[in-house]
């Protein structure tokens, strides 16, 4: 472990230039560049406060806004996205770079290091579009903003070990990959980012609550609409989870990367 830590801090440079040229190349040839990044997802949160603002606005207790919806659904959809995109970045990221494994002598783990910072930058990218559009809406929830750091590391070690996870095992078994995109949609309206736990009967909130996603999206609806400090207790279960995936995963990398570079 030590001597893959050691090779990884040596290639160092190409990890920072890959995530650099990926960033350029993925909108040269777009006018709009980066505002990609952020347009999607703001579309999708337009389209549900279009839909169910007027229904959900009732249901958003403690709030003053009349935007309060639209602001809860930017505040979930903000964790949910970092989620989505670099689980899935990892899912893939053996594959897709099987030609590169295969000619190149660098640590295999360079991959999803790559994967993992752009996909972070993605993130802050759409977080700094995030407060612009709450000040346009006249909310300034800073009074609490710190506590997106902790919030962002538990999301990124819960992603990181499911995705790398998954990531491994789909070199093997290609099914993952097909199994894990129809999962996601499922995963998506199991996590209150559309809805309030509220609406939910009190007698279902437990199995809300054995998605790990769902105390995450929860601590930032708390922190960027509620402006107040997240309930650090069910983020344990998040951050316990992805640990000990994470762990899993290394175990597993280091066992099956010589055979991963074949079956690739």
């Amino acid at each position: 472990m030590r001597r893959l830590l050691r090779a990884l801090w040596q290639y160092r440079h190409f990890i920072t230039g890959s995530i650099k040229n990926e960033f350029k190349t993925r909108f040269i040839r777009s006018r709009l560049g980066a505002a990609w990044i952020v347009l999607h997802p703001l579309a999708q949160v337009l389209i549900y406060a279009l839909v169910l603002s007027e229904v959900m606005r009732a249901k958003l207790p403690g709030v003053d806004s009349q935007f309060a919806y639209p602001i809860y659904l930017l505040s979930g959809m903000v964790a949910w996205t970092l989620f989505a995109e670099l689980s899935g970045r990892l899912m893939s990221v053996f594959i897709e770079n099987a030609n590169l494994m295969k000619k190149l002598a660098f640590p295999k783990l360079a991959l999803p290091l790559i994967s993992i910072g752009s996909s972070f930058i993605n993130f802050l990218l759409l977080l700094v579009a995030m407060f612009v559009v709450f000040v346009f809406l006249g909310h300034f929830p800073f009074s609490h903003i710190l506590w997106l750091f902790p919030l962002t590391v538990v999301l990124l070690v819960f992603t990181v070990g499911f995705g790398l996870s998954l990531g491994i095992l789909n070199v093997f078994v290609r099914d993952i990959e097909q199994v894990f995109s129809i999962v996601l949609q499922f995963w998506f309206w199991l996590t209150p980012i559309v809805y309030a736990i509220s609406i939910v009967p009190k007698k279902y909130h437990f199995l809300l609550y054995l998605n790990p996603l769902t105390s995450i999206t929860k601590g930032f609806q708390d922190v960027l609409l509620y402006e107040k400090a997240p309930q650090m207790l069910p983020l344990l279960y998040p951050l316990t989870a992805g640990a000990l995936m994470l762990v899993g995963a290394m175990w597993l990398f280091l066992r099956a990367k010589e055979e991963m570079t074949d079956v690739l």
